[in-house]
């Protein structure tokens, strides 16, 4: 293998570019409709390079736009973002001998798409840490430029145009949709949509959301423990 800089560099782009194609239109679409919450574009780059984790922004996004209490925000980012842990250690036994300050970097950009890529990599080729962090970056890049431009195009998109309004409940539906792999990820969803509709008619403010999804999260774990519709 081959590891001069350059060639690190390139493998890493090359095994990255299709997330970061993939990263584009979300990321546009994020900054467009952080735009219409009310986020200037400092704020969208801010939150892009700060948090780094589409799905969180896009639940951080439409919180804010309902005004909810900074305190249920934060939990349900922080929930949502726990998965980060999980696949931080599984990438750790091919961290080997890297200082701190190379792994902090490496950590803060792992996503779902960067650690699927790098797992299989380093599972099928010869793979390493550098080239790891290259594909890691390359996608963060990519995502706050995109997650920018969309703040900034969004400024000349009237209001109501192309049914923004509805932008946020349809990119969760469609999350959604492509998690329901399963018996058991039905039965999660329809617990969490439930209880949340429960909650909110019982609790006021925003709490509801980090209960309910507390609430169908550990239905789920008791659910796979069973080995209930696998």
């Amino acid at each position: 293998m081959n590891n001069n800089k350059k060639q690190i560099f390139l493998d890493g782009v090359r095994a990255g570019l299709p997330i970061c194609l993939g990263y584009i239109p979300i990321g546009l679409a994020f900054g467009v409709i952080a735009q219409k919450a009310g986020l200037a574009p400092l704020e969208i780059a801010l939150m892009s390079i700060l948090v780094f984790a589409g799905s969180s922004q896009f639940i951080a996004v439409s919180m804010i736009f309902s005004n909810a209490e900074i305190l249920s925000i934060i939990l349900t980012t922080f929930m949502v973002n726990l998965r980060h842990f999980l696949m931080s250690s599984s990438l750790s036994r091919f961290s080997g001998n890297k200082k701190a300050g190379f792994l902090s970097i490496f950590s803060y950009g792992i996503t779902d798409e960067s650690f699927a890529v790098n797992l299989v990599k380093f599972h099928q080729d010869a793979w390493d840490m550098n080239r790891a962090l290259v594909v890691n970056q390359s996608a963060n890049l990519v995502w706050i430029i995109s997650t920018v431009a969309g703040g900034y195009g969004s400024r000349f998109i009237p209001e109501k145009a192309f049914g923004l309004d509805y932008a946020l409940s349809a990119m969760f539906i469609c999350l959604l949709v492509f998690q329901l792999r399963g018996f058991r990820y039905i039965i999660t969803a329809v617990c969490a949509a439930v209880t949340a509709i429960i909650l909110s008619l019982l609790i006021p403010g925003n709490s509801y959301i980090v209960i309910a999804s507390m609430i169908s999260a550990t239905l789920g774990v008791f659910i796979k423990s069973d080995k209930v519709g696998k």
